[in-house]
């Protein structure tokens, strides 16, 4: 954290909407702890607390579509060529896509907030093919959400003094 601690004092809104693109692919950034921390920083003054939810939320979709133009375009093949090395056979993957293709836009909201979660969702939406448009309205909802959330606590936290 102390390196994104210095990239966001150095860089600011770049570094934030870098960090949670990256994050959001599945490059190992604690992105709940990253929002907490611009919370904090729209706290002492360094960042604006709207502009920041706004550069936050841009970041988070830019990753999110990344995700899913990944496993719409690469997905399928590699789950058939590697899903047996991590327990994902056929049988199995259908049994996601079915899953997604019944109940996908609600878990773009819910898994918004599931660290972990969050990240194979947007990969299995885009393997399952799920409608770009369907993709966008819901994510985006989720992931404005995950960023006001997660920056507002981290506002309030520093607020309370904790």
């Amino acid at each position: 954290m102390e390196v994104a601690n210095e990239l966001i004092g150095q860089y600011g809104y770049f570094a934030v909407f870098l960090l949670l693109s990256l994050g959001i692919v599945g490059l190992p950034i604690p992105d709940e702890a990253l929002m907490t921390l611009i919370g904090y920083f729209t706290h002492i003054g360094t960042l604006n607390y709207q502009l920041a939810i706004l550069i936050s939320f841009s970041g988070t979709f830019l990753g999110m579509m990344i995700s899913y133009m990944i496993g719409k375009k690469a997905g399928r093949p590699l789950i058939d060529r590697f899903g047996k090395w991590i327990g994902l056979k056929e049988k199995r993957f259908l049994k996601v896509e079915s899953w997604i293709k019944k109940f996908g836009p609600y878990s773009l909201l819910i898994a918004s907030f599931i660290p972990g979660v969050r990240h194979l969702t947007f990969y299995c939406c885009g393997i399952a093919h799920m409608r770009l448009r369907i993709y966008l309205m819901y994510g985006g909802i989720g992931a404005l959400m995950w960023c006001f959330v997660f920056i507002t606590i981290g506002k309030l936290l520093n607020i309370m003094g904790v």
